[in-house]
């Protein structure tokens, strides 16, 4: 296996390039970059600062990975980006490495997919095989779960906890933490309920899915308070693995509240 550079290219001193690595015409490649094995920048791909990208990347014209915060407060201090294998990063995709001010580290997982537009801001932690459609962005801080979907043209506030297998339809403002398996749509986004179409696809039986509409109903009901309704979801599916992670994802709420569905009337 050889790794192919077109001579347009500029790979600073010190940048690690794997093996069967192919690099594209006018990328930019900066000293602290390590790109694993089999991946491919298509063209005018910029890598910089400590960016590190797992085997079998996909990376497409234009986007802008590692580069500086868009935080005031960053000031030049040394922090990472870290991705993981597999992913494919489209057209204009930025993401940028952590701060001072939290972890000092970006997070993605392996096997994502961004698509044209996306962008993943400073001291994010994304999941694996998470997608995030055209143009959907993520504030700092945020922290996805596995297997969620952000639509396009959607826009996730700073902190916020989105949980695993959950989607945001398109064009939704995020503002509040979203369950896991939650779906959530809307202008100021709204719990619309559970992603039952993704569950499907992705391997859970009617049984486990009746359960958790069932405890999702009582989460989200009307009687007592929502610690309330928390605590004795936690009791009446204690041997449920996969309604325990809403629990969990409930009680570890901090800087925001759940999100709730819509008001009626």
């Amino acid at each position: 296996m050889t790794t192919n550079i077109h001579p347009s290219s500029v790979i600073e001193d010190g940048a690690q390039i794997g093996e069967n690595v192919t690099i594209g015409p006018f990328c930019t490649v900066g000293a602290d970059v390590v790109i694993g094995d089999n991946s491919v920048l298509k063209s005018h791909v910029v890598l910089d600062g400590c960016t590190q990208i797992g085997e079998g990347a996909k990376i497409f014209p234009f986007a802008s990975i590692g580069t500086a915060p868009q935080d005031l407060k960053y000031a030049g201090e040394r922090t990472e980006l870290i991705i993981g294998k597999n992913n494919t990063i489209r057209e204009h995709v930025t993401m940028n490495p952590g701060t001072a001010g939290d972890r000092g580290k970006t997070t993605v997982g392996d096997n994502c997919l961004f698509m044209m537009g996306a962008h993943i801001a400073h001291d994010c932690a994304v999941g694996n095989n998470v997608i995030l459609a055209n143009n959907a962005t993520l504030a700092g801080h945020v922290h996805v779960g596995d297997f969620v979907i952000i639509g396009g043209l959607s826009a996730v506030h700073q902190f916020i906890r989105i949980g695993d297998y959950a989607i945001i339809g398109g064009m939704s403002g995020v503002e509040s933490d979203v369950i896991p398996y939650g779906r959530v749509k809307g202008e100021r986004a709204s719990l619309a309920g559970l992603n039952l179409i993704g569950l499907e696809r992705r391997g859970f039986d009617k049984a486990q899915v009746r359960n958790l509409q069932r405890a999702f109903n009582h989460l989200f009901g009307s009687e007592g308070t929502m610690d309330e309704r928390i605590a004795a979801v936690a009791e009446d599916y204690s041997n449920d693995e996969t309604i325990t992670k809403i629990v969990e994802f409930a009680r570890g709420k901090d800087k925001f509240p759940l999100c709730q569905p819509a008001k009626k009337g």
